[in-house]
């Protein structure tokens, strides 16, 4: 296997330093949701074996599973082709959709723009955050 030493990721090719970062469940492989990283978060996540996001509108560091204790031990991170998007392949404590689904992708989309709920809510956000956003 050939390894490289390049600049990866680059965060110079994302708006601000940032760089999308899918989340996905190890064992199925489902997608659980977007975020951004920028190189701290990159590097807190590689050191503490924990998904760190970075929020764009807190503008600040996000420690997924802080607040909700619903957290993500990173199994597997990739970078693809460009070096402009992480994978980040996780084992998912909880919902990992702050409305309390298991993905943020519950809603089902159809060919006329008709939405509907497609899974069913694992936790009330209430429950979880106090208030619902």
């Amino acid at each position: 296997m050939q390894t490289e030493n390049s600049a990866i990721p680059n965060f110079d090719m994302g708006p601000n330093h940032l760089l999308p970062a899918i989340a996905q469940d190890a064992s199925s492989h489902r997608v659980l949701m977007l975020a951004w990283m920028n190189a701290e978060a990159w590097e807190e996540t590689l050191r503490s074996g924990y998904a760190v996001y970075f929020s764009r509108s807190r503008n600040q560091l996000w420690r997924k599973g802080e607040t909700s204790g619903h957290r993500q031990k990173v199994v597997e991170i990739r970078v693809d082709c460009d070096a402009d998007t992480i994978l980040v392949m996780v084992e998912q404590t909880g919902a990992a959709c702050h409305e309390g689904y298991e993905s943020c992708f519950f809603r089902k989309v159809d060919a006329e723009n008709g939405v509907t709920i497609a899974e069913k809510r694992l936790v009330d956000p209430r429950d979880v955050y106090g208030t619902t956003k």
